[in-house]
């Protein structure tokens, strides 16, 4: 016996957004017909009798839209139908008289966070477990503080030099590393109580535990607390969100000597006059250059190149541009062996002797499972310790799931809070996936690195042929304005059909113009469409429509602002 359910969906906006929900729905199990309408914003289903509108709610809720059940079905309201008539986002209870849902959360960062606070929306109670300070990474000792102090050493730069010093001439400042530190400090400090500490302590259907956690079995955890005593907590639900620590490479004598992580940089209180940094990708370059411009000498030793996994071109524009600024780049050279002699670092490499006053090592980081007892919950790990998880997030063990660095998905914070949520809701009946076929991303150097969906190589290794295309920013007005003409903008298009699949940005400000390249991809937006659309005067996001333009026309012969 079928029945026949009309929901209201409000915050679409195009004929895709009801195609995604029209599909999402189609999904939720019991569901044998789906059909959405964007005028109408009304969902019309046909479900097997009996099925809970929880679910069907939770998908359209999942994509970003709210859905309700129409006014027009004159069903009683009663029970979960009575949650269901009001947004989603009131309690989703287990059932009558029966107690709430119960999820365990270890980790307290942006994917716990995320999850926990879903769960409780949809009528969970929650146990939150963190053994070490609220907020994890990010807030604390990663995406905050770094991007502070890579703010004040731009701005550092900018008053020792700028294309504009004829008319404004520079003035070396002097930095005051302890005080850019406090305020530093002071944002972190302010930032983790208003949206860490001060969120759970309002919100009494989460439960905090300090203490370290670890797997008894498939249904219990053994929480270590910081007196020294022990606790069990049982749940129905659980979330591993443990996050990830830096990834120490086994150079000889490395161990031996009291070399900085990431956390021991950004928390010092000088700067040294001379830095050397292992490592090529993000933590390492980002870090590189703030030293560099607060008045460091800085030396990078890549083992191959920067960001060898990126298009080669990204590496190039970021070398040339670090080798201008003095930051000597030392390709395709490793340590093979460190010592700390008289208060410096000897690094022997094949170039010979490197020696520093102190040591950064940012060679990734590596995800914190290993004190979890995973075994006894089943729960399987790859052969770097991450937690290997589904599109749902769940891991082998089906009722545990887990979330961010600690997992094989990309190790980027709005990765983490976007697989928390979803976990949460799949977590408590509702079927949801999280899809990164365009998850942007972006390195904070000076240019910036922005990057979303296929390389050109990427897409050949998927067997899809290519047209591409690159813009140097001599063809872009705002840069023309700047005086700063560094990098490029490259669009990796479908060969035939003309569909934008890749960016890969290395401007000033990249950041802020990526976004809209990754909205192109996910509504798939042949690269002519992109170029008939309407983009601002002066802005370095013009630069989009003027590399699309470059598959048809010779921007060059343009006017300033043709359309």
């Amino acid at each position: 016996m079928a029945e026949a359910i009309t929901l209201h969906i409000e915050g679409m906006t195009c004929t895709s957004c009801a195609e995604h929900v029209q599909q999402s729905l189609k999904n939720v199990p019991g569901v044998r017909a789906a059909s959405v309408s964007y005028p109408r914003k009304r969902a019309e289903i046909e479900a097997d009798a009996g099925v809970s509108l929880h679910p069907l709610v939770s998908a359209v809720a999942a994509l970003g839209y709210r859905a309700r059940v129409a006014d027009s079905q004159g069903l009683p309201a009663t029970g979960l139908l009575d949650k269901a008539l009001g947004w989603l986002g009131s309690e989703a209870k287990r059932g009558s008289g029966e107690p709430a849902l119960h999820v365990a959360v270890i980790g307290s960062g942006g994917a716990a966070m995320a999850a926990a606070l879903k769960a409780v929306e949809l009528g969970a109670h929650v146990t939150l477990i963190e053994r070490g300070t609220l907020g994890g990474t990010c807030v604390n000792v990663g995406c905050v503080p770094s991007k502070i102090m890579i703010r004040a050493a731009h701005i550092a730069h900018l008053r020792r030099e700028s294309p504009f010093d004829d008319g404004l001439p520079a003035v070396a400042p002097a930095v005051l590393r302890d005080r850019l530190l406090a305020q530093q400090q002071g944002r972190v400090d302010e930032l983790r109580h208003a949206k860490y500490e001060g969120i759970l302590a309002s919100t009494p259907a989460i439960t905090v535990l300090r203490g370290e956690a670890r797997f008894k079995d498939a249904r219990t955890l053994t929480v270590t607390t910081a007196d020294g005593g022990t606790r069990e907590v049982r749940f129905d639900r659980c979330l591993i969100a443990t996050g990830a620590s830096p990834a120490i490479p086994p150079i000889p004598g490395l161990a031996d000597t009291l070399y900085w992580t990431s956390t021991e940089a950004l928390a010092s209180d000088t700067i040294p006059e001379r830095l050397a940094v292992i490592g090529s990708s993000v933590v390492a370059v980002e870090l590189a250059q703030a030293f560099a411009r607060l008045g460091g000498q800085v030396t990078i030793l890549a083992r191959s190149t920067l960001f060898f996994r990126e298009d080669p071109a990204i590496g190039e524009a970021v070398t040339a541009a670090f080798r201008a600024e003095g930051i000597e780049v030392l390709d395709h050279t490793q340590a093979s062996q460190v010592t700390h002699v008289d208060r410096e670092f000897v690094l022997t490499t094949g170039r010979g002797e490197l020696r520093a006053d102190r040591l950064l090592v940012a060679t990734g980081r590596a995800p914190n499972t290993r004190s979890l007892n995973l075994e006894a919950a089943g729960v399987e790990v790859n052969a770097q310790g991450a937690i290997v998880i589904d599109r749902a997030m769940r891991t082998s063990a089906p009722h545990i799931f887990a979330a961010g660095d600690c997992t094989d998905q990309p190790q980027f914070v709005y990765v983490a809070a976007a697989a928390g949520t979803r976990a949460a809701i799949n977590m408590t009946g509702g079927i949801t996936e999280l899809d990164l076929t365009a998850m942007p991303a972006v390195v904070f150097t000076d240019p910036q690195v922005a990057t979303v969906g296929y390389s050109e190589a990427e897409a050949h290794h998927d067997g899809i042929e290519t047209d591409s295309r690159t813009l140097t920013l001599d063809n872009v007005p705002r840069a023309l304005a700047n005086f700063d003409t560094r990098g490029f903008i490259k669009l990796v298009a479908e060969a035939g059909t003309g569909r934008l699949i890749g960016v890969q940005v290395v401007t000033p400000e990249a950041g802020e113009l990526i976004q809209t390249a990754a909205l192109a991809i996910r509504h798939r937006m042949t690269v002519q469409e992109l170029a008939d659309q309407l983009f601002p005067y002066l802005t370095m996001v013009e630069g989009l429509k003027l590399a699309a333009q470059t598959f048809s026309k010779d921007v060059k012969q343009l006017s300033c602002c043709a359309g």
